[in-house]
């Protein structure tokens, strides 16, 4: 194989890459509202804890006491809200008196 076609093959190798990689995203991000009203209907999840990132953008923590699924969303200040993970075996932690977290550490 010549280099110049190495270099062509190369160069389509990373623009299907980058086009795979943008064609994923729109699945999990959206308006704010389309996606808190997927992670309520979908999956009976109601938002548990809220913070503010360093980017200025929203982190809520979304679960579901009766199916143990939860998922964690960023909201862009523009409104874009991109769900950045989900699971299972979701759990609320009492603090335990005197503590500063639920671990009693």
């Amino acid at each position: 194989m010549t280099p110049r076609l190495f270099a062509v093959s190369l160069g389509f190798g990373a623009l299907a890459l980058a086009a795979s990689q943008v064609q994923a995203q729109p699945a999990n991000c959206g308006p704010r509202a389309q996606v808190l009203a997927e992670i309520a209907l979908r999956h009976g999840e109601s938002r548990r804890a809220v913070g503010l990132a360093s980017i200025d953008a929203v982190v809520e923590i979304f679960a579901s006491e009766t199916t143990g699924s939860w998922t964690i969303t960023l909201t862009l200040p523009t409104g874009l809200t991109c769900m950045l993970a989900a699971g299972a075996a979701y759990e609320s932690l009492i603090p335990i008196p005197g503590t500063t977290s639920g671990t009693g550490a």
